[in-house]
C-alpha cells in the first residue's frame, strides 16, 4: 500500500480564493490576444499552476522568461513550475541563473534543496538545507524530512512535533508527523493525526465535498487545485486507507479513499490511483492490472507500484506476465525491489519450469530468515534480563519484520509439495519452522489444512481450526468459509456432531441477519459449509444423505448459485451419475425426482451464472457464453439423470 512520501517543505505562489481557474482557462483560451501578451500568459501560466496543470504552467512561464529575461519572478515560478513537473535536472539548471539575485538567495537554496531531496541526492539536500538561516522556519521541517529519508523516524518525530508547536497545526505538519508514526507501526497514533487533518479540511473548506461521494450524494469534482493542495486531505486519506488496509480491513480503506474529495478519475494523483487500484483489487481485478500497468509507465510513480504488480500476477498465478514485466523493466529492479523481494520473486516464476531449483532457492532464503530469526531472539532475551525497554521493543518489532518475510517463504516452500499432494512432506515442512511460526496464524490456519487433507489427523486439524474460529465467533461472516467448513467436517469425523450443528446455526443465524440488514448482499458461509458436509458424504458413498445435503445448500438459489458453488455441486452430481451408471449404487426414484426438480430450479436461475470464473484479463461485464451458463450445465445433468432413471 502506498502513502504520499514526505516532501520538503518550499516556496510556492500565494493562494487566491477565487476557485473558477479551469473557466478562467478557456475564456483566455477563446482571446486570440491572451496567447501572445503579457497579462495573457501570465494569467494562463498562473491558472495552470493553479490547478496543478504544472507542464502547461512551465511552458507558459518559459516563455515569459524569453519575452521578459530581466523579470526574475517569471524565472522562480518557472523553476517552482519544472519541479512540481518532475524535470528536476531542467529546475535545478533554470535555479542556478537566480542565485545572483540575493532577494532570491534563500527562497532558491531551499527550492534546490527539494530537487536534491526527489533525485535521491540526500548528501546535497542536507548542505543546502543546513546553508539556510537558522531562524528560518522552514529549515527544521526540512532537516526532519531528511532524517525520515534516512530512516531515522524518531529523529524526524522530534523535528515535526517541534515545528508544529512553534508553528501552530499545520496540516503538512500534522501530516508529516502522522506518517513518521505509521513507519513506527504506532498506527492509532498516526490516525488520530490523519483525524485532526480531516476535521480541520471539514470545518474551513466545506466545498471540498468531503465525504459526501461515500454518502451517496452527487458531487462535481473539485479540481486538483493548491487549496485541495495545502489541506494535506488527499495525503491524510491515503496515509488512512493505507493503515486499513494494513489491519486487513478492506471496507474502511476503500471508506477512506471514497471520502476524500471528489475528483474526475483524469484528475487523481498517482498515489490515490495506486490505492484504489489496491482496495478494489478483489472486486475488479482487470482494472487493478490496468491501473498498475499505466502507473508504471509515468514518471514518477509510487515506489510500491513495481512491486504490487509483479506479487499480484504471481498471486493470481500469471507467471509468464510477471517474468515478462522483470524483464522489459531490469532498470527498475535495483531500484524498486528488495534484494529479498527480488530473490522471492524470482523463485516464485523459476517455480513453474523447475520445482527443485526453486525449491532450493526457497530453502536458502529461509536458511537466512531463520538463522536471523535466532539471533533477534536471542537479542530480545538479552535485552529483557538487561530491562531495556525501549530496546526491546525495537528488537521485537524487528524480529516480526523478518517473521513476515520469513513466512511467504515458507509458505511458498511448501506449496511446492502441496501441488504434488505429498501432504506428509508439507507437515514436515511446518514442523520444523514451528519454533518461529507457532503462534502465527498463517502458519497455524494452513497446518490445520494439512492435517485435514491427510484425513487420518481431523482431530489435530480441530486444534488448529478452533482458535483461528473461536477468535471471530461473534462475526463468524469475516471468517474464511472454508475454515468454517473444514472445522464442521473435522467435529463430525470425530464424533463431534453437536459442535458442528451448533456451529451451522450459529452461521445460518449471522447470514439471516445480514440478509436482512443488506438484502443484496450475497453471502456463501454456510452454504459453502453444507456444500463440503455433502461433499464428503458422497466420497463415503452415502449419495442419498449427500446430494440432500448439496441440494439443500443452494436454497435460496437465487442468492447462492455462483461460478463457485455450482462447480461443487456438479462435482456431486456427476460422482452420483458416475456411480448410478456402473450400478454401484441404488437410488430410490423418489430421491432422483428431488434431483430432476433440483436441476431445474438450477436451469431457471442460472441463466446468467456462469461455469467458468473470470480471468483476470477478461471483461467483467461480457455476457456468458450460452454453453458456459449453469442452466445449460443444469440442462445436461438432468437429462442424463432421466435417462439413467429410464434403464
Amino acid at each position: 500500500m502506498d502513502k504520499k512520501s514526505i516532501k520538503l517543505r518550499r516556496v510556492r505562489e500565494s493562494r487566491i480564493k477565487d476557485n473558477r481557474f479551469s473557466q478562467a482557462i478557456k475564456v483566455l483560451h477563446g482571446i486570440p490576444e491572451s496567447s501572445s501578451s503579457r497579462a495573457g500568459l501570465s494569467l494562463l501560466a498562473y491558472c495552470y499552476f493553479y490547478i496543478q496543470d504544472f507542464n502547461n504552467a512551465a511552458s507558459y512561464y518559459e516563455q515569459l522568461t524569453e519575452m521578459f529575461p530581466e523579470n526574475d519572478d517569471y524565472k522562480l515560478y518557472y523553476t517552482q513550475s519544472l519541479y512540481q513537473a518532475c524535470l528536476y535536472d531542467q529546475a535545478f539548471q533554470v535555479s542556478n541563473n537566480l542565485l545572483e539575485n540575493k532577494s532570491f538567495v534563500g527562497q532558491i537554496t531551499k527550492l534546490q534543496a527539494a530537487i536534491k531531496y526527489s533525485q535521491e541526492d540526500v548528501l546535497s539536500a542536507k548542505s543546502l538545507v543546513e546553508a539556510c538561516p537558522s531562524d528560518d522556519p522552514d529549515k527544521e521541517v526540512n532537516l526532519g524530512c531528511l532524517l525520515y529519508k534516512d530512516g531515522n523516524y524518531e529523529e524526524a518525530l522530534v523535528k515535526f512535533n517541534g515545528a508544529l508547536q512553534n508553528q501552530g497545526f499545520k496540516p503538512y505538519l500534522a501530516y508529516n508527523i502522522a506518517l513518521c508514526y505509521y513507519k513506527l507501526k504506532e498506527y492509532g497514533l498516526s490516525l488520530k493525526f490523519c483525524a485532526d487533518i480531516i476535521e480541520k479540511g471539514i470545518r474551513d473548506h466545506p466545498e471540498l465535498s468531503i465525504g459526501m461521494q461515500t454518502e451517496g450524494i452527487e458531487v462535481r469534482s473539485v479540481g486538483n487545485t493548491l487549496t485541495l493542495h495545502e489541506t494535506s486531505l488527499t495525503e491524510a486519506f491515503n496515509l488512512k486507507a493505507a493503515i486499513e488496509y494494513q489491519l486487513k480491513n478492506i471496507d474502511a480503506a476503500r471508506e477512506a479513499l471514497t471520502d476524500m474529495p471528489p475528483r474526475a478519475e483524469y484528475e487523481l494523483d498517482a498515489v490515490t490511483l495506486h490505492n484504489q487500484a489496491l482496495v478494489n483489487f478483489d472486486q475488479n481485478p482487470t482494472e487493478g492490472f490496468e491501473k498498475l500497468q499505466f502507473l508504471l509507465q509515468q514518471n514518477p510513480f509510487p515506489p510500491e507500484t513495481f512491486a504490487n504488480l509483479l506479487l499480484l500476477y504471481c498471486q493470481h498465478e500469471c507467471y509468464d506476465l510477471a517474468a515478462d514485466i522483470l524483464a522489459e523493466n531490469a532498470h527498475l529492479t535495483y531500484k524498486y525491489l528488495t534484494p529479498y523481494l527480488y530473490e522471492f520473486l524470482d523463485a516464485v516464476i523459476t517455480q513453474q519450469t523447475s520445482p527443485s531449483e526453486a525449491y532450493q532457492k526457497f530453502d536458502e532464503l529461509a536458511s537466512r530468515h531463520t538463522e536471523q530469526l535466532r539471533k533477534l531472539a536471542k537479542q530480545v532475551q538479552e535485552h529483557r534480563n538487561r530491562g531495556d525497554i525501549e530496546v526491546v521493543k525495537k528488537a521485537i518489532m524487528e524480529y516480526e519484520e523478518y517473521l513476515e518475510r520469513y513466512i511467504p517463504v515458507l509458505m511458498a516452500q511448501a506449496k511446492i509439495y502441496w501441488d504434488l499432494e505429498n501432504y506428509p512432506q508439507v507437515e514436515k515442512i511446518f514442523r520444523k519452522s514451528a519454533e518461529f511460526c507457532n503462534e502465527h496464524d498463517t502458519w497455524r490456519l494452513n497446518v490445520a489444512h494439512v492435517l485435514f487433507m491427510q484425513e487420518n489427523k481431523f482431530k489435530e486439524a480441530t486444534g488448529f481450526y478452533e482458535p483461528l474460529v473461536k477468535k471471530s465467533y461473534s462475526e463468524l461472516l469475516n471468517v474464511n468459509p472454508i475454515i468454517l467448513a473444514n472445522l464442521c467436517v473435522s467435529y463430525i469425523m470425530t464424533s463431534q456432531n453437536e459442535e458442528a450443528e451448533e456451529l451451522m446455526r450459529k452461521i445460518e443465524k449471522e447470514e439471516d441477519q445480514m440478509f436482512f440488514e443488506e438484502p443484496e448482499k450475497k453471502y456463501f458461509h454456510h452454504c459453502i459449509v453444507n456444500l463440503v458436509i455433502g461433499t464428503l458424504y458422497c466420497s463415503k458413498g452415502n449419495y442419498e444423505f449427500g446430494i440432500s445435503r448439496v441440494m439443500k445448500s443452494l436454497e435460496p438459489y437465487g442468492k447462492k448459485l455462483g461460478t463457485d458453488t455450482w462447480f461443487y455441486t456438479k462435482r456431486c452430481f456427476l460422482s452420483l451419475i458416475e456411480n448410478l451408471a456402473k450400478h454401484m449404487i441404488v437410488l430410490r426414484d423418489s430421491v432422483i425426482e428431488e434431483c430432476v426438480q433440483f436441476l431445474e430450479a438450477c436451469e431457471l436461475h442460472g441463466k446468467r451464472v456462469r461455469t467458468i470464473a473470470y480471468s483476470t484479463m477478461a471483461e467483467e461485464n461480457e455476457s456468458p457464453n450460452g454453453k458456459e451458463t449453469v442452466s445449460y450445465e443444469a440442462r445436461q445433468l438432468k437429462a442424463v439423470l432421466l435417462k439413467l432413471q429410464d434403464y
